[in-house]
């Protein structure tokens, strides 16, 4: 059975948003929190998840997190916005 691969936004205490891939969503964001994850957001803590989206594979969510890493931050916004919306 293949892993299922997540993209996913985080948003940091200073407003930043910070966007990755991964195969267990619970365990990264732990990781971030305790300062074991990306160095961009060590010292950024608290995180808050604002945006997840399940991807088919790991070449897809690659695919996928290169796309939104593009998208402007009012772009990147209203992509959250849409998933907050869908989760209420």
């Amino acid at each position: 059975m293949e892993k299922q691969w997540v993209l996913y936004m985080l948003e940091c205490k200073d407003g930043s948003l910070y966007t990755g891939i991964t195969d267990n969503l619970s365990r990264r964001i732990q990781m971030h929190e305790s300062g074991k994850g990306a160095k961009y957001t060590r010292g950024r803590a608290p995180l808050k998840l604002v945006y997840s989206e399940i991807c088919e594979s790991h070449s897809q969510a690659l695919k996928r997190e290169y796309a939104v890493k593009s998208l402007s931050r009012d772009e990147k916004l209203q992509l959250c916005d849409v998933y907050i919306r869908k989760a209420l």
